[in-house]
């Protein structure tokens, strides 16, 4: 038992560190709210927690398209599914021309409380808009694209990109935190009973939280004419995440006059990152493609 022991606590240690070298820090110092009192630990598969230092990696393609997302795992905010989610996505769409940067936020129970992962979002998008010419971005084709609880992330930026979630720390900080589109996969976006089953709520809110909490954090109760155009695909099988989140995020999109492509599969349940080989779910980076292509984000493939 002695040596089971001592072997967990030394691969914890091997695990823990600082951000990764190349990564993009967030904030020049520290950040707002407080953070994890840190290091940061990353497990064998690519799951990370004690983030005591938000960042950004950039994955940057040999020949820049022009096009940027902002990459958000899930992990019910109680950790972050890099190795699953971000990670594979970011090779994808690197290989597609587009530059891809994996978001590391703060974790809410972890220091900084609710706001901080919302703080890093909206942080996360004026900093890649604040410096999209040393990218090679245009700063109209910047997208952000979150899964499960990392598209809840991505969901309360893109409704609520001018919330002042914390005091500007410098110039970077006025630019635009709005995407120019959002890509909801398996999503977690709605507070509201009876689909408030996720841990991603309950991280957030707790067991008994107010209306009010409950309304502030639902991303479908304050989407309006000004959010982007959203793709969402969900498996009608998610034993996670309600299908519900990605119908009354649809609806509500649809509502405002928002374009919204919305992706049902039959079959595929929930953490399917970029889908597994002849999966349903295996479509969605097609999918996401082609509505790019169709809205003017991604030029069109050379004929």
């Amino acid at each position: 038992m002695q040596r089971l022991m001592l072997l967990s606590l030394v691969l914890v240690h091997l695990h823990a560190g600082a951000a990764p070298s190349g990564a993009i820090l967030l904030w020049p110092g520290a950040p707002p709210g407080g953070t994890a009192p840190g290091p940061q630990r990353d497990s064998a598969k690519g799951s990370i927690t004690q983030v005591d230092q938000p960042y950004l990696l950039v994955h940057r393609p040999a020949r820049p398209n022009g096009t940027a997302i902002l990459l958000v795992s899930g992990g019910g905010y109680a950790h972050i599914e890099a190795g699953k989610e971000s990670s594979p996505a970011a090779a994808w769409l690197q290989a597609q021309g587009i530059t891809a940067f994996e978001l590391v936020y703060r974790l809410a129970q972890e220091g900084g409380g609710v706001t901080a992962p919302f703080q890093d979002g909206q942080r996360a998008m004026r900093m890649i808009r604040a410096r999209a010419t040393e990218w090679q971005i245009d700063t109209a084709r910047i997208g952000i694209l979150g899964f499960s609880a990392g598209a809840h992330l991505a969901g309360m930026t893109a409704v609520q990109p001018d919330a002042a979630l914390y005091a500007p720390v410098d110039a970077m900080d006025r630019a635009s935190a709005r995407p120019d589109f959002a890509v909801l996969l398996y999503p977690v976006l709605t507070m509201q009973r009876p689909f408030d089953t996720t841990h991603a709520k309950k991280q957030l809110l707790g067991s008994h939280p107010t209306q009010a909490a409950r309304d502030a954090l639902s991303v479908e109760l304050l989407v309006d004419a000004r959010t982007p155009p959203t793709f969402i695909a969900q498996a009608l099988d998610d034993p996670i995440a309600p299908p519900e989140n990605s119908v009354l995020m649809a609806a509500a999109l649809r509502r405002a006059g928002v374009p919204v492509e919305l992706h049902q599969f039959q079959h595929g349940g929930h953490g399917w990152g970029m889908g597994k080989p002849g999966s349903e779910p295996a479509a969605w980076p097609q999918l996401l493609l082609a509505w790019l292509q169709s809205h003017g984000w991604m030029p069109q493939p050379a004929r």
